[in-house]
């Protein structure tokens, strides 16, 4: 695809910092720059220079000398967004960066919208649709692992796999579509034994992909973990201690938190977003009751809570703190009950008290873990706990995991689909009717590719760009 106009923006993070780089893509990028651009050696024309160099000048407007500046060529059809590219690096100042794009504008460019330069990437056959989002996705990594599998789906790890299975299926439903034509004739071209070994082999391949959302909305969004409990258990000096500041206030004083506090830790490539709540009692304090209510609230939103007691707590009121956490949670959720202050105990009475299996409560995945907030005793081993609700088995086998909300529903609907073909070539329905829903396993995989797609779902995407991008 040719488009007629040039496009430019800053691709650099606002701000002053040593240097910005100002990126522009189109037809007239060599000739733009070359209209503001005095070279340092004389006589040197960007158009008739190598691609893939890097050439040394001043961006000049009329007389008046703006900046020195590298400026980098890269050449239609190999480019980033398969056009003409030119790379201005100027030194970092919000006013140098401004003054050297409002030249541009005036000299032919115009300020590119959100994600243009990735969309006439994929417009022009430089990337498929999902490889585009997994830009944005990788530009937006905060840990190892969300950069991993973003590098992965950009490279065409996941792309791949449904552009090969959906030319096995055009290839069947060309078959199918064949025997029409010849309907009279009772001839069958498409062989059902090979049609119904694909439809297996997709089946199974789909539920994977499906199943992998889960972890990859892990990676993607981080795991919210709500540190629940009585009042004075030590959440806020737990909270403290894993993030390694004085994020939350810390008092003997029972009730200190009466809002929502949370942040996020990196451990071992995997968000963790903790969430200290207000602790709970029975209170007159209406603001205290108000925080009592969030907690209840963020409990059924976590993927894991940290139900903190304190060592000293009778064990009644701990299997009732146990009982009651437990009836708010599901099945998908994880318990770790986290026993602090055990400084206060030896360690022989509060291994022989604190263990599982004197826990009738614990069930499944549910974890006892013993630790002083205050000493850092033990955090290690609660971080372990931590690390085990995340299946990291698949992200260690570079498998592809999926991470995009857009990308599971078409999968879903891709999974019913297919399921209709399968209970159709069960059946024995006609041809007409196999190719019909074999249409609709193709439509749906072609969405996630983008070789099936509308202005409003590339609207919706590319509008969450960085401008620049």
């Amino acid at each position: 695809m040719q488009f007629n106009d040039t496009i430019c923006a800053i691709s650099t993070a606002q701000g002053m910092g040593a240097i910005a780089v100002i990126r522009l893509s189109g037809p007239k990028s060599f000739s733009i720059c070359q209209d503001i651009f005095e070279p340092a050696k004389e006589g040197k024309v960007l158009a008739n220079q190598k691609a893939n160099t890097i050439h040394f000048g001043t961006i000049k407007d009329e007389e008046t000398s703006i900046d020195e500046v590298l400026i980098s060529l890269f050449k239609d059809p190999h480019s980033f967004t398969g056009e003409d590219i030119t790379e201005i690096a100027c030194h970092g100042s919000p006013y140098i960066q401004q003054q050297i794009l409002q030249l541009l504008i005036r000299h032919g460019a115009r300020l590119a919208k959100p994600g243009e330069f990735t969309q006439r990437a994929f417009l022009n056959g430089k990337m498929d649709l999902s490889q585009a989002e997994a830009v944005a996705d990788l530009i937006a990594s905060r840990s190892e692992a969300a950069r991993r599998v973003a590098l992965q789906q950009m490279r065409g790890g996941f792309s791949n796999e449904l552009i090969n299975l959906r030319a096995q299926l055009l290839n069947f439903i060309s078959l199918v579509e064949l025997e029409l034509d010849f309907s009279e004739e009772d001839v069958e071209f498409a062989n059902r034994d090979e049609l119904t070994k694909l439809v297996t082999n997709i089946s199974t391949l789909l539920t994977k992909l499906i199943k992998s959302f889960s972890l990859g909305n892990v990676i993607k969004n981080g795991i919210p973990v709500a540190i629940v409990g009585h009042t004075n258990a030590g959440k806020s000096t737990l909270l403290n201690t894993l993030l390694q500041e004085e994020k939350a206030i810390v008092s003997d004083i029972h009730g200190t938190t009466r809002d929502v506090i949370e942040d996020t830790i990196n451990i071992e490539g995997i968000t963790f977003r903790f969430i200290d709540t207000a602790g709970i009692r029975d209170t007159a304090d209406k603001i205290e009751s108000l925080g009592i209510e969030r907690t209840y609230n963020k409990i059924s939103k976590a993927q894991i809570v940290l139900l903190m007691l304190d060592v000293n707590d009778p064990d009644d009121k701990i299997h009732e703190a146990i009982d009651n956490v437990k009836s708010r949670m599901n099945e998908s959720q994880q318990l770790i009950v986290v026993v602090n202050k055990t400084d206060l105990l030896e360690d022989i009475v509060v291994e022989n008290r604190f263990h599982e299996t004197s826990f009738r409560e614990l069930t499944g995945t549910d974890a006892i873990v013993p630790i002083s907030a205050k000493l850092h005793t033990n955090i290690d081993e609660l971080t372990s706990e931590l690390l085990k609700t995340v299946n990291l088995t698949a992200l260690d086998n570079d498998e592809v995991i999926v991470t995009n909300a857009r990308h599971y529903e078409a999968l879903q609907n891709s999974y019913e689909a297919i399921l209709r073909v399968s209970e159709g070539l069960s059946s024995g329905i006609s041809g007409d009717f196999l190719a019909q829903d074999i249409r609709e396993v193709l439509h749906y995989l072609g969405e996630i590719t983008g070789q099936i797609n509308t202005d409003e779902i590339l609207g919706n995407i590319f509008k969450n760009f960085c401008i620049g991008k």
